[in-house]
Formats: C-alpha cells, structure tokens, sequence
C-alpha cells in the first residue's frame, strides 16, 4: 500500500483570513520570540540560547540519524532547534483543524523573513482561541508595546474569545551557582543549561493584562514507579466548567515545566484547575520549601475586565517531542472545542 500524499507547504506568504462558523473555533498560535535573535546567538555562549540541531542530535543520538535530518535537508544549527518546535506541533495543528474545520494560523513576532507582526486586529479578528507560546529569552527583551495590550483587551471583550498564555520556565535565575547546579541536575536535561530564562514577552502581557501569576523554576514531573510514564495530574474537576480536563489525566512529561505562582492579589479569579506532582528523589529548591506540586493548568473564567476566557499552561504540552498520548490528545481537542 502506497503511503499518501501530504499536503503541498507554503511558506512566506500572507495569512488568508478565515471566515467565522458558528461553534467552530478558529484558532491561532503565535510564537513569541525573534527568530532572527535566537537563531544568531553567539554559540560560545553557554546560557541563555536554544541548543543547535546538531547538538541535539549528540545528545539524542540515535534519533536524528536518518537521512530527511541530515545536513543536506534539515538546518543543523539553532534554526533547526526552532524549526523542530515548529514541527512538533503538527499534530495538535491537524487534530484541531479535524475538530474545528478551521485550519490553525501560525504566527511569529519576527519571523525567519525578518518580518515583525505584533499582535493586533490583523491576528484577532478571525481569531477565537490565541495560543501565545512564549519561548522568547529574556535577554531579547521582547515587550508586548500598549497597542497590542489595548488590542487584547479589547478582543477579550467579545464573547467566546480565549487566550491561552504560555510562559515557559525560567531556570538559574540566580548568581548562586550551586542552586543552579541543583536545579541543572533535578531536571537532568542536557541540552538546557544552567541558566535558561524564558517568556519576556508572555511576561508583558501578564503584567500589562493584570493576570496575577507569574512563571518560576522548570521542574521535572514525577513519573510512576518503575516506569518512564509521567505521574497522573492532581485535578481539581469541580472548578473546570469549560471542560479541559474531560478524559484528561496526563500531559507531557517535559523535564523542566514552569509552576505558575499566583501572586499575592490573586483572589478568587484565578482558577487553579491541575496541579502536578514533582520528582522528589533529586533535590531541588522548590522542593526543599517543602512543595510536592506545582501549579501546571489555569483558568480564569470571564468577568468585569472581560467576556472571554484566560487559560495557561505550558507550550511543550502542545508538541510531540516529549510524548504524545490519549490523554494530551484529549486535551487538545477539549481546548479546540471549549464552549
């Protein structure tokens, strides 16, 4: 049987809106950082960059050894670390294209042309779900200007609108360098290093939207005993009234998720719907405080400030480079379909 044919790809070419279906979601995700500045990072410099393909390939040796990644196709330098994410949400693209009837408009803040797209009516308008995949480092010094803030509020004003924000962790944010040797061996990935400070620009937003939570730490989920499997959520079913969590018990085992921290002024608008239990055998100062979970899957419900919804959760439970299962699958498509 011969294997089918996928679709022609495009590339470069200006977004063609989509036309509003009743009940049909049409959703949207816009990666944060400047392909330009992460991809040219000075490879002498250990923290604060995305590993090139090529290490990734050494450390994840054999994976990558086929020839569709080699030289002659795939970029072998940090461009193709950020083409492999782009790669990896494929899947959630195609099931939510399955579920919608919409296929879902990918964006950049300055993409590989070179070309910077902030987050206005160009994006919004035919936009009901917006995924803002923050994978920007700080040192970018990516900032949400206040048009776009103005643009999002007044997006969030309109009925059945959502805004999933998802800041990605921030690891070593210390000059101690024994605590950033601690968290380097608690999450045990090689290819972070021991200073990894993400979502300047996701950060913005939450601070320009007044969303009282703030991402910390990159911490590694604990999995079930003798097994490579992640630990099932600690749900808290009774406050998802959109759903989220129907036939959801698991997302993915990224070695190093962000706990979103409720800020001191949170009160009641934020809606801690999952939490996830955390590695205990190798130490980490999050841990030692004496936490067992962090905070992984939020909502907050609409109200005075807006009539849409505000969900957040980590980006990489979007991609398949740290697993795919039902449950994430499940996931997926309840996020895609939310009343």
């Amino acid at each position: 049987m011969s294997t089918p044919l996928l679709s022609a790809r495009t590339y470069n070419q200006n977004h063609v809106p989509r036309k509003y279906t009743p009940g049909k979601r049409r959703l949207s995700i816009y990666w944060t950082w400047s392909y330009p500045w992460e991809a040219q990072r000075d490879l002498a410099v250990m923290d604060n960059r995305f590993s090139t393909f090529t290490e990734v390939r050494k450390v994840l040796w054999p994976n990558y050894e086929t020839p569709e990644w080699m030289a002659a196709q795939f970029l072998q330098g940090i461009a193709g670390t950020l083409e492999l994410f782009h790669r990896s949400a494929l899947n959630f693209q195609r099931l939510a294209e399955e579920a919608t009837g919409h296929p879902v408009a990918v964006f950049q803040r300055i993409d590989q042309a070179g070309y910077k797209l902030p987050i206005d009516e160009r994006i919004l308008d035919d936009t009901d779900t917006l995924l803002v995949f923050g994978l920007d480092h700080l040192l970018a010094e990516e900032e949400a200007w206040p048009q776009e803030i103005a643009a999002i509020n007044n997006w969030l004003r309109r009925e059945g609108t959502c805004l999933m924000l998802a800041p990605h962790h921030d690891v070593g944010f210390t000059d101690d360098t024994a605590q950033r040797q601690m968290e380097y061996i608690h999450h045990g990935d090689a290819l972070v290093p021991r200073q990894q400070r993400f979502s300047q620009y996701t950060r913005s937003l939450i601070k320009g939207l007044e969303v009282p939570v703030w991402n910390e730490w990159g911490l590694h989920p604990a999995v079930v005993k003798d097994t490579k499997q992640i630990a099932p959520l600690t749900p808290f079913r009774d406050f998802d009234r959109k759903g989220l969590l129907k036939n959801v018990d698991t997302l993915s085992l990224h070695p190093h998720l962000p706990h979103y921290a409720l800020t001191k002024d949170a009160g009641p608008g934020v809606q801690v719907l999952a939490r996830q239990p955390i590695d205990l055998e190798r130490p980490h100062p999050f841990t030692r405080a004496g936490n067992t979970e962090f905070n992984c899957l939020l909502w907050l419900p609409p109200g005075e400030q807006h009539a849409g919804d505000i969900v957040m959760t980590d980006s990489t439970h979007f991609t398949v480079l740290f697993g795919v299962s039902e449950s994430i699958e499940n996931f997926w498509r309840n996020l895609a379909t939310m009343k």
